[in-house]
């Protein structure tokens, strides 16, 4: 997963990573892990400390 690989490549655990984001630790496993009921804004907070963020995009279906 994304969060994880960047994570380990800036050398940071869970644990440096949920404090840097702004998040908790128990939050930052359950993203790794592929929980699939997040919040969004938190989602967003990790992201945003490898320059990322989620967002809505129109799929070629619609």
């Amino acid at each position: 997963m994304f969060v994880k690989e960047q994570r380990k490549r800036n050398g940071l655990t869970q644990l440096d990573l949920a404090r840097m984001a702004g998040v908790g630790y128990r939050f930052v496993r359950e993203l790794e892990s592929g929980k699939k009921t997040l919040r969004l804004d938190k989602v967003n907070q990790v992201l945003l400390m490898f320059g990322c963020e989620l967002g809505v995009v129109r799929s070629n279906d619609a």
